[in-house]
């Protein structure tokens, strides 16, 4: 029976085997008394590492974390002595089910992360097998060096990773994969010994049988191995023919772990030529531009990829129509990097290149801003491809690939094939190589969605097979295609496989059920083995949304630098369950039940207490996870009818106690005496769950900020729709920006000024009324400044008025998981914020988090209520409108601003706007990426304080030092403004402020 055919048991088991593990532990202790303390059984780390970037699941005895290659020798030793089975991983990335296994899994990735050495000379570097490949990058810029191979995943992916799965990227077309890239490896054996392996060697006995072996099967070496450069699938047994000189190192890449576990490796470095230019071609269609690659290919692009107008459409609907620069006429466009060192040769072989294309229309761009703008499409377009249909897509067929020359009619194929299966995909690739990926929406759930997936893919095989192809072009086999070798490689290689297995780990103890003896390709589904599960069952939506997680690990990159602000609590720690892959992937094992049992389990607690709630991953992340909103799912479900820790009720009920506490007249003052009184505050810290640690805040002692301004500034909803807006004459839209003319104001012409030297509101108001929402921070915390907000509004040609009515929207209640006291929360500001909305009276939020309220979780908790649509289209921050009027800031030139925004800013609202502003004002302007720490209650709560803490010193902290003392600190977020007075003692100010302190000097 042929492992396509036979019937699997789809159910990982979850229990340990307590003997076994016991056994593996007592023999590794004997061999290094240290050892035992690198392991973890704990069941948050077998969910942690049950699942990698795949659709499988297979849920480990115990993780590993070993801190040095004697440590990992020890661990395979004591495993081989007990039959447990191994597996390494790198980032966990891998897209086949590579790097998961029911034994042991070696994290090689936590703490075996050193470069050796870099020798620009050789031009080579010595690395650790947990080496991210954008840290060798770094290491080699300045020498002009880089690691040639470039996987989308290289923010994050290890150098052990890429050599175990043979990885490519866009630019091996002309760097070469990795195989083409390592000089030398130190492999740590089945046996538990470490070999060294060099093109040639064979001195050891076993390297000795393999040279044997492969001396006596080169005919079929040769006939059906390294036909292309895209042939990943199998083991790369061309490498060891004698025209290949034995060459082990490039052998070994593409082996996945079943042979050996590289500790250390030699790799080449090339220099990447500095003259670059990128032709865009366009065409028809996409299979006749992948028609055409052959000949583009004598003109040695070092990247050529593939998509047509479904990418670009998905770009555009996610990412706006600006995110889509011009591009040539035609449905389908090809990109291509030419590169060389004289300008004149690089552009000369670009018009040739152009000319023999056979496009509809090409574009050749010199500019790098508007090149990376054109790849950026390629980029966006492949993390969106999967969460853009109608059903969640998948991994498992998603980077097969096929000579070059028969890349177009390979296309025409799939797409005929797709709609045999009623399947649906956004196919794009490497086209130069002939590689195309694609994530196709299996049903996977479905009672027969195993049988519909291996059917499918069975059938792409032999599709594959008929072209020449590779089922796999660049992330190897795994368990998603070892069991699909047959369709492309006759009995005699698949022999040949099984006897170099034999050679090298002959009890099967590295990885199995990979490359040799394959696991069914349908065995192990993730989402069916939770199909029926109670959650799955009662709460369908919420199991829905976790399982988008696909373990792509964009959250343990380095996001920050480059203005991201996923993960601030995993780069704070560097464990797995801070990350947001790590949390998704508990909460996917608490919808299954079989590990994790439940909304209270103390596995789903671990991983979701250093959640700081900064919706980070709601934008930074490709799949769409919004682990802020699964936090407030999770606390309501756990704590549902249920005692709750006294934080919720003293924090999560903050807006409550601030209302109380400014109704009765000098009780906020008398609040704010008390709790300077050393036992009285300490009390009030520990009543309220408070780090003892922190500074308490200062309750407003004149009232409400929001009633604090003269009657002028001053109104409620109903006075302000009384009194109507006029713009131009007409009514305003839901969104100001189409509504106000676009015309540069005049900043402080014929403005008066008033007794606080700000702008009074002039009577000839050009762009109308707006009305200034104070939300319960802004309005009883003391440090807001409400006639700055008016100030510039008003010099921007609005009619700025204060809201005196009481509107909260429960962003406490939210975070602490009080989403039905939330709603309630939502409905009851919604009876004034609508009213305004209909009127077409825009709203000005202040703070970024309340702001961000209305245009996500009132959308999620309250959304059958028509009126939140409305609301969420009329809230806008204060930048937003001074873009709309067109309104040119006050000169900040000469100034240093450290700008800091709010994650919900930056992910939800967009800081964009704001950004505009600082960079026409003149200001030099350091925009950081990442989190301040502090996110409302999280970074006050007991227990939360050297994560706040050390969140704030790997981005705000820096930048602000770096910028030196004079610099202005801008921050509209409370909870940024906090955390900066509490750890600098400097006093961060509003974008408000800012502009209006500078407006009678314009």
């Amino acid at each position: 029976m042929s492992a396509l055919s036979m019937t699997v048991d789809n159910h990982s088991t979850a229990a340990p085997d307590s003997d076994l593990l016991a056994d593996f532990v007592s023999a590794l202790g004997s061999i290094d008394s240290g050892a035992p303390e690198c392991l973890d059984s704990s069941t948050l780390a077998r969910a942690l590492y049950s699942s990698d970037a795949s659709i499988y699941r297979v849920v480990p005895q115990v993780v590993a974390r070993p801190r040095s290659v004697e440590e990992t020798a020890a661990l395979v030793r004591a495993a081989a002595t007990v039959g447990l089975p191994v597996t390494t991983r790198g980032a966990g990335t891998s897209c086949a089910g590579n790097a998961i296994g029911e034994g042991l899994v070696i994290d090689l990735a936590r703490h075996l992360h050193t470069i050796h050495s870099l020798d620009p000379q050789t031009r080579t570097a010595v690395v650790d097998p947990g080496v991210i490949q954008a840290a060798l990058q770094d290491a080699g810029r300045p020498h002009g060096l880089r690691f040639g191979p470039d996987p989308s995943t290289s923010t994050r992916c290890t150098i052990g990773g890429m050599i175990g799965n043979n990885a490519c990227g866009p630019r091996a077309l002309g760097y070469g994969c990795t195989c083409d890239n390592v000089v030398s490896l130190d492999l740590l054996t089945a046996a538990g010994d470490i070999l060294t392996v060099t093109p040639g060697s064979s001195s050891d006995p076993r390297l000795a049988r393999l040279k044997a072996l492969a001396d006596a099967n080169l005919g079929v070496i040769r006939t059906e191995f390294g036909t292309f450069s895209r042939q990943v699938s199998g083991y790369q047994m061309e490498h060891l023919a004698p025209e290949h000189g034995f060459n082990l190192p490039a052998f070994f890449c593409g082996t996945e772990g079943t042979l050996g576990i590289v500790t250390r490796a030699t790799v080449k470095l090339v220099a990447d030529p500095p003259v670059g230019v990128t032709v865009a071609l366009g065409y028809p269609s996409m299979a006749e531009a992948a028609d055409a690659v052959t000949a583009l290919l004598p003109f040695a692009p070092v990247a050529c990829e593939g998509m047509d107008r479904r990418i670009v459409d998905v770009v555009a609907r996610a990412k706006g129509a600006d995110a889509v620069p011009d591009l040539p006429r035609g449905d389908g466009w090809m990109f291509l990097d030419v590169r060389g060192d004289d300008p004149t040769e690089v552009a000369d072989r670009a018009r040739r290149m152009t000319a023999a294309s056979g496009a509809l229309d090409a574009r050749v761009v010199t500019d790098p801003g508007e090149a990376a703008a054109l790849w950026q499409i390629r980029s966006d377009g492949a993390g969106l491809a999967g969460v853009s249909l109608e059903r969640l897509a998948w991994a498992g067929w998603e980077d097969a690939a096929v000579p070059p020359a028969d890349l177009g009619s390979y296309l025409r194929d799939f797409e005929e094939l797709l709609a045999a299966h009623g399947l649906h995909g956004l196919p794009y690739g490497h086209f130069g190589e002939g590689c195309v990926h694609c994530r196709i929406d299996y049903p996977l759930d479905a009672d027969d969605g195993p049988e519909q997936y291996r059917s499918f893919v069975a059938d792409a095989a032999a599709l594959v097979a008929r072209h020449g192809g590779s089922a796999s072009g660049e992330h190897g086999d795994g368990r998603a295609r070892s069991a699909l070798l047959p369709a492309m490689y006759s009995p005699e290689a698949i022999s040949l496989f099984g006897q170099v297995k034999g050679i090298l780990d002959p009890d099967n103890l590295l990885n199995p059920g990979v490359l040799v003896n394959p696991r069914p390709v349908e065995a192990d589904i993730r989402v069916y083995q939770a199909r029926n599960s109670p959650l799955t069952l009662s709460h369908p939506g919420f199991a829905h949304d976790v399982h988008q997680c696909t373990g792509v690990g964009k959250c343990v990159a380095e996001n920050s630098p480059h203005g991201g602000v996923m993960c601030p609590s995993y780069q704070a720690s560097h464990d797995e369950k801070d990350s947001t892959r790590g949390r998704a992937k508990v909460l996917q094992e608490m919808v299954n039940g079989t590990l994790v049992h439940g909304w209270d389990s103390p596995e789903v607690t671990q991983a979701l207490d250093l959640c700081l709630a900064c919706k980070g991953c709601a934008r930074d992340c490709p799949t769409g996870i919004d682990m802020a909103s699964y936090r407030s799912r999770v606390l309501f479900e756990k704590y549902h009818r249920r005692f709750r820790p006294r934080s919720h009720y003293v924090m999560g009920w903050l807006p409550r106690w601030e209302r109380f506490l400014t109704a009765v007249p000098f009780l906020a003052s008398i609040t704010n005496a008390a709790l300077r009184v050393p036992g009285i505050k300490h009390l009030g810290r520990w009543v309220a769950g408070v780090d003892q640690r922190r500074p308490l805040p200062t309750f407003r002692p004149g009232g409400p900020a929001r009633k604090s301004l003269p009657a002028a500034h001053s109104t409620t909803a109903a006075a302000a729709i009384e009194a109507g807006r006029m713009v131009d004459g007409g009514r305003a839209t839901a969104h100001p920006q189409p509504s106000v003319p676009q015309r540069p104001a005049e900043p402080g012409a014929g403005t008066q000024i008033d007794e606080h030297g700000r702008p009074a509101v002039l009577p000839d108001v050009r762009h109308g009324r707006v009305v200034i929402w104070v939300d319960s921070f802004s309005d009883m915390l003391g440090d807001c400044d409400l006639s700055a907000v008016v100030a510039v509004l008003a010099d921007a040609g609005y009619q700025p008025e204060v809201l005196t009515d009481d509107v909260c929207c429960g962003l406490t209640w939210i975070t602490t998981g009080q989403l039905d006291g939330a709603a309630k929360k939502i409905r009851k500001a919604l009876d004034v914020l609508a009213p305004l909305a209909e009127a077409g009276i825009p709203v000005v939020g202040l703070e970024p988090s309340c702001t961000t309220v209305w245009r996500t979780d009132a959308l999620q908790l309250v959304g059958d209520d028509p009126r939140t649509a409305v609301v969420a289209k009329n809230v806008h921050t204060m930048a937003e409108m001074l873009e709309a009027a067109g309104w040119q800031p006050p000169s900040l030139a000469g100034h240093v601003v450290v700008a800091q925004p709010h994650c919900h800013h930056a992910s939800i609202l967009g800081f964009e706007p704001d950004q505009r502003l600082l960079e026409a004002s003149g200001a030099r302007v350091r925009t950081v990426g990442g989190c301040c720490g502090y996110a409302g209650n999280f970074g006050v709560e007991v227990g939360h304080y050297e994560t706040s803490v050390a969140v704030f010193e790997h981005d705000l902290l820096p930048a602000i030092e770096a910028a030196g003392p004079s610099a202005i600190i801008l921050a509209d977020g409370f909870s940024c403004r906090r955390q900066t007075s509490d750890l600098t003692g400097r006093r961060a100010i509003t974008l408000a402020e800012l502009f209006a302190s500078h407006l009678q000097h314009s």
